[in-house]
């Protein structure tokens, strides 16, 4: 650093004792000045680190959340997906044993519908043996009695 005397043995004069007194007070002042503005300067820089520091932390707390909802809002859609494919899955098993169950059903009812059908078959065919026994009968009764009449 320079001193006063040094200072004025640079500039190539003396000066008289009243211009060195006002010049020692003058570097006393600017030296002064000097280390209050580094000392300022330092202080806001800290300052501006520290309110960076906090605005970074800030930020990256923001985007976290962020990221937090846009991961529930998108794991929401596929759970409610997951959810609603198990409920299909478990509605398609319980269709399926409704079908074999209304399939058996169905095949029950055509074997007592078959039944009724040859029953109703066989009856037909009983009538029309009756019918043709009835007819035979009558014409062994007028025979019979051709005969009887004829004797």
């Amino acid at each position: 650093m320079n001193t006063p005397k040094s200072l004025s043995a640079a500039r190539g004069r003396v000066l008289p004792l009243s211009e060195k007194e006002k010049t020692e007070e003058e570097s006393g002042t600017l030296e002064s000045s000097l280390l209050q503005l580094i000392d300022d300067n330092r202080r806001s820089s800290l300052q501006l680190r520290e309110k960076t520091e906090r605005s970074r932390k800030e930020a990256i707390r923001h985007a976290a959340r962020t990221a937090d909802l846009l991961v529930k809002a998108v794991n929401g859609g596929v759970e409610e997906c997951f959810v609603n494919e198990k409920r299909i899955e478990s509605e398609i098993r319980n269709l399926a044993v409704t079908v074999a169950k209304f399939g058996k059903q169905t095949d029950q009812w055509l074997a007592v519908t078959h039944a009724v059908n040859s029953a109703v078959k066989e009856i037909g065919d009983f009538e029309n043996w009756m019918k043709t026994m009835e007819f035979d009968c009558k014409k062994i009764t007028a025979a019979i009695r051709n005969i009887h009449e004829d004797q």
